[in-house]
């Protein structure tokens, strides 16, 4: 029971102190390294042991906490953090070539002709969901996003944080049958009588789709109002507080860019390469069956490689454009605060996770019991996942594991496992958004330069009200 006390109270003390800290917009990564390892120092003390996979101690207490730090690093620069140094170097060498100057100046064209560019934010929402059709991966999404379409947005008047709102929840709740969630839970309900023989793909289109798209057009609308109050809310405390508002920042003049037609053509595509890539090896993929596989990293490279061959081209074969290449490394150079927040936020998390917290949260879920409970055993299902994502930052390592409890669950309170399934999924993937220690808002908020909190500001309304909408429509097409 102590044990309990002690888990609890950590967990609350340093959640308090991780947001007291984004409040204060101080330096948030030295707040989570500092409070992941006070909380690791906590578990040891309780006896238990790092939530690690494979963790090698390193023979003392006092370096175990920097030892996780080590393998934070060194996990997230193989994974992650080396799609975004790559990213990061890609976008200095279009910068540098004038290549983001092209693709702006030919895009912006078209985009500045619509009056209010608050009808932006929905089309970008929905175009960025259907984005993650080909990178499932919220992270990886948003890195890319980032890269080619956020200066875009700026370019075309959209505020920094009404642009970076749109990119950090365009990977979200699209009905895909490669989606790995739905692949789980398609699986384990095959195995029951009621749906013998169901695949991922009717799963997806005679459930998933049924809330899932609905939800999506909802959350658009909602992005559009939202955003276009909290700009003006913005703009009238400025005009308040200094008499200058951000649209200063976003008055910025089309490049002015020369040059023919073939130039304006190769040159606007590249910096959106990597992402034309990906679109046709999915595209092929679907349409032979061929198993064709294109990384974010290899399409990266690809692209740096042809950019390369390019600028060889129009420059002649001259020896500076080599040189120039050096761009690429020093832009590699400059996404590393990024990393450093994504594995500051990691250690974290495994403090959470090694005082017990994140096991204690998800156990209590197998003790819901009780016939008759319809909508109430979703609800409560829910709101304990939304708990845990907002404090994990992970969407789909809760749904995951409680993929076995659905059906007996579902079964003990007398209603369809998928009224458990979906609203769970969903809500997880919903609720990323909003976790201020989800690497995608991590990514989103180190690469605009902005508080984690002011990203969460602009999404969370959109998200919880998509969770409302999706549990209620759930609730009406399932129970």
């Amino acid at each position: 029971m102590n044990l309990d006390i002690v888990m609890y109270a950590s967990a609350i003390i340093s959640v308090a102190v991780v947001i007291f800290m984004l409040i204060k917009k101080m330096d948030i990564k030295i707040t989570l390294f500092l409070m992941g390892i006070i909380l690791i120092l906590i578990s040891i003390g309780m006896g238990k042991e790092i939530a690690i996979k494979d963790f090698v101690p390193s023979g003392s207490f006092l370096l175990d906490p920097i030892q996780v730090i080590v393998d934070q690093f060194k996990s997230t620069l193989n994974a992650a953090g080396f799609i975004i140094l790559l990213l990061g170097g890609y976008t200095a060498y279009m910068s540098k070539i004038g290549a983001n100057d092209v693709t702006v100046n030919v895009l912006t064209r078209p985009i500045s002709k619509i009056k209010s560019v608050y009808f932006l934010v929905p089309v970008v929402f929905l175009l960025g969901n259907l984005l993650s059709l080909v990178i499932p991966s919220a992270s990886n999404l948003a890195i890319i996003l980032l890269a080619t379409l956020y200066p875009v947005l700026r370019k075309a008047g959209m505020s920094s944080l009404s642009a970076a709102a749109v990119i950090a929840t365009s990977a979200t709740i699209v009905p895909t049958p490669l989606g790995s969630d739905n692949v789980a839970i398609a699986e384990e309900l095959a195995k029951q009588e009621a749906f013998s023989g169901l695949t991922v793909t009717e799963y997806v289109f005679n459930y998933h789709a049924l809330v899932s798209i609905p939800t999506l057009i909802f959350i658009a609308i909602v992005h559009y109002f939202w955003q276009k109050r909290m700009d003006k809310k913005l703009e009238q405390s400025a005009q308040e507080s200094e008499g200058k508002i951000e649209s200063e920042e976003m008055s910025e003049k089309q490049p002015n860019v020369t040059g023919g037609k073939l130039y304006k053509f190769v040159y606007a595509i590249l910096p959106i390469f990597p992402i034309i890539l990906l679109l046709i090896a999915y595209g092929i993929q679907i349409g032979t069956g061929s198993a064709i596989n294109i990384s974010v990293e290899v399409a990266t490279i690809v692209s740096f490689i042809l950019a390369i061959i390019c600028e060889l081209v129009r420059h002649k074969g001259n020896k500076s454009v080599l040189k120039s290449t050096e761009e690429f490394f020093k832009g590699m150079g400059g996404a590393m605060p990024i990393v450093a927040l994504l594995v500051a936020a990691s250690v974290y998390v495994t403090g959470l996770k090694s005082i017990g917290l994140i096991d204690a949260l998800q156990a209590s879920m197998e003790n819901v019991q009780g016939q008759g409970f319809d909508f109430v055993l979703p609800l409560i299902l829910v709101a304990i996942t939304m708990l845990i994502v907002l404090l994990s930052g992970s969407g789909l390592a809760l749904f995951f594991a409680m993929v076995p409890l659905v059906v007996p669950l579902a079964n003990a309170a007398g209603i369809s496992p998928i009224a458990l399934s979906i609203p769970m999924g969903l809500a997880g993937n919903l609720m990323r958004a909003i976790s201020p220690v989800a690497a995608v808002v991590l990514i989103v908020a180190g690469t605009t330069k902005k508080e984690p909190l002011e990203i969460v500001k602009r999404t969370s309304v959109p998200m919880l009200s998509g969770i409302v909408f999706m549990f209620i429509l759930s609730m009406i097409v399932f129970l």
